[in-house]
C-alpha cells in the first residue's frame, strides 16, 4: 500500500465520502492515485474557495468531515477563507494539500508557490485548523494520520495534511482507526447532569437554545427527544437557523434578540433557566439582545465543558451530557409553545416582487412538492430564509462570508443526492456562482433564487450612504444558459410564481431564477436587525 492509499483509505473509514478538488503540479501525483484508485468519488471545481464551501457544506450534512484537496502555494493559499470559516463555524473539513518533496526543498532554489518560506502555508493553516501534519515520514505517517482525523472528528473543526509529490508513493502501513472520543469523567458528568436537573426542577420557564454543535455531532434526535421528555422549548440561534427542522422538537423560532420575534426573545432573555446546547457565543447569535441575558442562571454547554453559574465542568462532551439528561431527566411540564406565522399564499399579481413575497413562494413551493435543502449566502438572502419554513438549512451564519452559497448547494447535493434551493445575492454570485458552469458534467440540479438588486444589500443597509455598494446591473438568466442551466428573469410577483413551478417541474439541468428587486428592498429582519446592531454601536460609542 502506498502513503497516498492509506491516506485516503484512513480518511474514508473516519467519515469522509467524498473529494472536492482542484489539481495542480505539486498535486498531480496525489490527484492521481484519487483517480485511479476511486477510494473516494473526486469532484474538481474551478476556484480554490469554491472548494473549501462544498466541502464545509457536504460536512455539515454529513456530520462527518469532507475533504477539500488542493496544491501547494497557490491552491492552498487560495482556500484560506472558506477553511477559516468552517474553523469558525465547527465544520470538519480534511484539508489535503500537495507539498514540495526533499529534493526541492534542498536545491537552494525558491520554489514557485513559495511565499516568504517553504513553511509559510503550514504556518498559516495552523491558525486555521485544530490539528496538522507533513507527511514526510512514510513510517511514522500512520500514527500521525490516525491522530489528526481523530481530532477532526472529536473537535469537528478542520485539519490539515500535507503530502509532498515525492512521497506519494511511497510505501506505507494501514493508519490505525482509534476512538475520537474524549474520555469522560463519570463522576464529573454525575455531578454536572445533576446540578441541570436540580436547576430545572425549581424554574418556572425553563428553555433550550440549540446552537450548530448538535447537528456537528449527529445530536439533532437526541435533543428534541431531550426537549420533549423535559417539557421544554426550543429555539435555535441565528447561526444555528434551519436546525432540529425534522424532529418534533417543540420548536418556537430564531432567538434573533431586538431583531426578531418578540415572544421568542422575551421567552429566552426572561429564562430562569436556559440550557445553551451546542452555543457559541458569537455576536450574531447575542449582539442585538434586547437585555442581557443572565449568564448566572444559564447553562452553557459548548467545546467539551459546561458552564453554569461561577464555575466550570470540563471534559464534558456534548454527547455524553445530551444521552445521560435524556437517561435521568423527565418532567410534566406543559412545554409552552410560540406558534410561528410563514408568509404563503403569494398574490400572482403584477407587483413588484420583497423578499417577503421571495420567502412566501418557497413557502407555497414547498407546500405543494415538498421541502428542499436550503443552502444559503450571506446576505438578505440568509435573513429571508428565516421566513421559510424549511427542512433544513445551512449558511455561514457566524464568521458570514460571501460567496458561500452556490459552492455550498453543489456540496448540498452531493452529500444529500436531494435537489437543493440555493439562495444568493448578486454580489455574492459574481464571487462563485461560476461554479455552476460544473453542474452539467457531474449531473447537478439546483434551484438557485438569485436576489438582484444591483448592489451590496447588506452592506447598504448598514452604509446607505455608500456609493461603492453599487453594482453592476447584469441580466443573469442570460448568463444561466451560457452556463449549461436555464435561467429565468423575473420582476413581478405572477412570473416568480410561474418562474418556480417551470423550475421544480425541470430536473435535467440547474434553474436559476433571477429575481430583480429594488435597491432599497430589504427583508424585515435585515431591516431590524441592522436597525439593532447600528442602535447598540451608537450607544457605545456615546458611552452608555
Amino acid at each position: 500500500m502506498t502513503l497516498a492509499e492509506s491516506l485516503l483509505i484512513a480518511c474514508k473509514n473516519y467519515g469522509a465520502q467524498e473529494i472536492f478538488g482542484i489539481p495542480g503540479d505539486f498535486a498531480l501525483p496525489f490527484f492521481k492515485v484519487v483517480e485511479e484508485t476511486e477510494i473516494l468519488p473526486l469532484y474538481t471545481l474551478s476556484h480554490e474557495p469554491a472548494v473549501g464551501f462544498a466541502a464545509d457544506a457536504a460536512s455539515r450534512l454529513h456530520c462527518k468531515p469532507s475533504i477539500a484537496a488542493v496544491t501547494y502555494g497557490a491552491g492552498a493559499l487560495n482556500m484560506v477563507n472558506p477553511i477559516a470559516a468552517a474553523y469558525a463555524e465547527k465544520s470538519p473539513v480534511i484539508v489535503i494539500s500537495g507539498g514540495p518533496g526533499a529534493n526541492e526543498k534542498t536545491a537552494g532554489l525558491m520554489l514557485h508557490h513559495q511565499a516568504k518560506t517553504l513553511d509559510s502555508q503550514l504556518e498559516v493553516f495552523k491558525e486555521i485548523t485544530c490539528d496538522q501534519v507533513v507527511l514526510d515520514d512514510p513510517i511514522h505517517a500512520p500514527a500521525a494520520i490516525a491522530r489528526v482525523l481523530a481530532n477532526c472528528v472529536s473537535q469537528s473543526r478542520p485539519v490539515y495534511i500535507e503530502i509532498p509529490r515525492d512521497t506519494v508513493n511511497a510505501p506505507c502501513e494501514p493508519v490505525p482507526v482509534v476512538n475520537p472520543e474524549l474520555q469522560v469523567d463519570r463522576e464529573a458528568l454525575d455531578a454536572c447532569v445533576e446540578e441541570i436537573l436540580k436547576s430545572l426542577k425549581g424554574a418556572q420557564s425553563p428553555v433550550l437554545l440549540a446552537g450548530v454543535e448538535i447537528r456537528r455531532f449527529g445530536l439533532e434526535q437526541d435533543v428534541s427527544d431531550l426537549a420533549t421528555s423535559l417539557g421544554i422549548p426550543v429555539a435555535t440561534t441565528f447561526m444555528g437557523t434551519g436546525l432540529l427542522a425534522n424532529t418534533n422538537a417543540p420548536m418556537c423560532g430564531t432567538y434573533l434578540g431586538a431583531a426578531g420575534d418578540q415572544k421568542v426573545t422575551t421567552l429566552v432573555e426572561n429564562s430562569d433557566a436556559l440550557i445553551m446546547l451546542g452555543v457559541i457565543l458569537t455576536d450574531t447569535n447575542f449582539g442585538v439582545s434586547v437585555s442581557k441575558i443572565n449568564t448566572r442562571k444559564s447553562i452553557l454547554a459548548c467545546d467539551n465543558r459546561v458552564s453554569m453559574s461561577y464555575h466550570t465542568y470540563n471534559d464534558i462532551p456534548l454527547r455524553a451530557l445530551v444521552t445521560e439528561l435524556k437517561n435521568k431527566g423527565s418532567h410534566d411540564r406543559i412545554t409552552v409553545k410560540v406558534e410561528r406565522v410563514f408568509p404563503g399564499n403569494l398574490p400572482t399579481d403584477g407587483q413588484k416582487i420583497t423578499p417577503t413575497d421571495i420567502a412566501a413562494s418557497v413557502n407555497d413551493l414547498f407546500r405543494e412538492y415538498g421541502d428542499m435543502p436550503i443552502a444559503s449566502d450571506m446576505g438578505d438572502c440568509l435573513f429571508t430564509a428565516l421566513d421559510m419554513k424549511h427542512s433544513g438549512l445551512i449558511a455561514p451564519g457566524y464568521y458570514a462570508t460571501m460567496g458561500y452559497g452556490i459552492p455550498a448547494g453543489i456540496g448540498t447535493q452531493v452529500a444529500t443526492g436531494r435537489r437543493p434551493l440555493v439562495l444568493v445575492g448578486d454580489g455574492a454570485f459574481q464571487m462563485t456562482g461560476w461554479e455552476l458552469l460544473n453542474c452539467p458534467r457531474y449531473g447537478w440540479n439546483p434551484i438557485v433564487l438569485l436576489f438582484n438588486n444591483s448592489s451590496w444589500g447588506m452592506l447598504s443597509a448598514f452604509q446607505g450612504e455608500s456609493k461603492f455598494n453599487d453594482l453592476i446591473e447584469l441580466n443573469y438568466a442570460n448568463i444561466a444558459d451560457s452556463l449549461g442551466g436555464k435561467g429565468y428573469r423575473v420582476a413581478t410577483r405572477a412570473e416568480l410564481k410561474q418562474a418556480l413551478n417551470q423550475a421544480i417541474s425541470k430536473r435535467g439541468q440547474f434553474q436559476l431564477i433571477d429575481i430583480v428587486l429594488e435597491r432599497t428592498a430589504l427583508s424585515q429582519t435585515l431591516t431590524q436587525f441592522t436597525t439593532s446592531v447600528n442602535a447598540a454601536k451608537r450607544s457605545q460609542s456615546q458611552g452608555k
